[in-house]
């Protein structure tokens, strides 16, 4: 679906409007596009004071291609001095395509002037589409009530920052485990936490996170290896895509598809035309099964366990809608909706895990939605549903973390779809508009982030519910 209005304002009228009444200004976003470069500008890295992350960081960066500032901008921050303006070499002004800041050194809050020290100068130095990246430790793992406080005040600054920078300018915080730490020998950093760290560096620096931002996200505790191949991460993998006929599940094939994977696409009988042209256009396979059937999780695992032998990643995306407020709606509009979207996932993944088909190293992935977390007026059965997934993953994380199985969740917001294509004009503008982008998303940003929750390198990456929604101001 086309957003004609965010058309118009890259126009030279459109420009002119936009500036002179105040209008919604929604930025042309980056995408990833094979090839691409992870930036397209240098990054500048700085740490606060006995940070432990700004050397793995480098290194990570280094691997990545990615271009460091000068060597005089990355003085500015060895061992926590205040950072200078961005600089001007001629009439041209420094331009980052990146910030990142190791913020695991801050253990109270007067401390935090840190950050203010490193990010004010930068505020506007950031080109379009930019990057800022915080990294912190989990509240839970700090020593003192004092550090946990001061790390947790680190969402709010990430936050801020997503609404402030603009020009699609995105930003997240990713807290990272302590465990592995030594105080004799100094800080470590597990293997498969250090994986897991530059899989997670690599998509939100990337192309591929454009509609990501604001966002919070754990890495540690799991078992991760990096492919050989960045460009393409799922090699040799067999994943699962339910709901894969149309939209989001389409889109999903096809990345899943290009990053390696050997695609089992799953969708209702009755879109069975539209789900063999998405398994033919990937060379994947399809499948046409009705997942509340009574006997739908064992002919599923029956087909997984004689064509491919297991499956690495279940992508549980299929779901559907039956809108009515509590007080007008039927029971079957209820149960239907439940049944779908959330009750089918857990008795595909007991099915799944109990005949181990899921090995390690496997994920589980799930979509749920910002009304999982927001709620929405005439979408209760709905919101139940997928505030439930959330549940899911909460639940299922710990448990199967004892298995090298990581379990995810993602949470899209106004995503352009045909299902959205039917709301009134008005609603539909206010969920484009209201977003720190302003603008929807597409079905590509959400298979671009469940693409690498998949990957293998993402296996210390588990128990997240990952917002694709532009910051949405719903829920927040």
């Amino acid at each position: 679906m086309t957003d004609r209005y965010a058309s118009f304002v890259q126009s030279a009228a459109g420009r002119a409007l936009v500036k002179r009444l105040g209008l919604p200004d929604p930025p042309r976003l980056r995408r990833h596009r094979p090839g691409d470069p992870l930036l397209a500008g240098p990054a500048l890295v700085g740490a606060a004071t006995g940070g432990r992350l700004a050397e793995p960081i480098t290194k990570i960066l280094a691997a990545a291609g990615v271009e460091l500032a000068d060597p005089a901008a990355a003085a500015d921050w060895a061992g926590g001095a205040p950072a200078q303006p961005a600089r001007s070499h001629g009439d041209t002004q420094q331009r980052y395509g990146a910030l990142l800041f190791d913020a695991t050194g801050i253990t109270d809050s007067a401390e935090l002037r840190q950050l203010y020290d490193f990010f004010h100068p930068q505020a506007r130095a950031v080109l379009p589409s930019g990057r800022v990246i915080v990294l912190g430790t989990p509240p839970q793992e700090c020593p003192t009530p004092r550090e946990a406080t001061a790390q947790r005040a680190l969402e709010g600054l990430v936050r801020s920052i997503g609404k402030e920078f603009g020009r699609g300018t995105t930003a997240q915080l990713v807290y990272v485990t302590r465990t592995g730490s030594d105080a004799a020998t100094g800080p470590a950093l597990p293997a498969d936490t250090a994986t897991s760290l530059e899989s997670t560096v690599r998509f939100l620096l990337s192309g591929r996170s454009a509609y990501v931002s604001g966002q919070v996200i754990r890495v540690g505790g799991g078992a991760a290896s990096a492919p050989a191949d960045w460009d393409r991460p799922l090699d040799g993998q067999v994943v699962l895509v339910t709901g894969a006929a149309r939209g989001i599940g389409a889109a999903l094939a096809k990345v899943l598809a290009r990053d390696g994977a050997q695609v089992v696409a799953l969708d209702i009988p009755a879109a069975g035309d539209a789900l063999a042209a998405v398994a033919n256009d990937i060379g994947g396979t399809a499948v046409q099964l009705d997942l509340t059937a009574p006997d739908a999780p064992t002919r599923l695992a029956e087909h997984l366990a004689s064509r491919h032998g297991r499956v690495d990643v279940v992508v549980h995306n299929a779901g559907i809608t039956r809108d009515k407020t509590l007080g007008r709606m039927d029971a079957d509009r209820w149960d239907q909706v439940i049944d779908v979207n959330l009750s089918s996932q857990e008795r595909i993944n007991d099915v799944l895990l109990e005949r181990e088909l899921i090995p390690a190293g496997g994920r589980v992935i799930s979509v749920s939605s910002i009304a999982g977390i927001a709620g929405n007026r005439g979408q209760t059965n709905y919101a139940t549903s997928k505030a439930g997934v959330i549940g899911l993953v909460d639940s299922l994380a710990p448990a199967l973390r004892e298995r090298g199985i990581s379990v995810n969740a993602v949470a899209p917001g106004f995503i352009e779809t045909r299902l959205t294509a039917r709301i009134p004009l008005v609603v539909r503008e206010a969920g484009r508009r209201m977003n720190s982008l302003a603008q929807g998303g597409l079905p590509v940003d959400v298979a671009e982030t469940i693409g690498w929750l998949a990957w293998p390198a993402s296996g210390a990456v588990s128990g997240n519910v990952v917002r694709v929604c532009g910051q949405s101001l719903l829920g927040a």
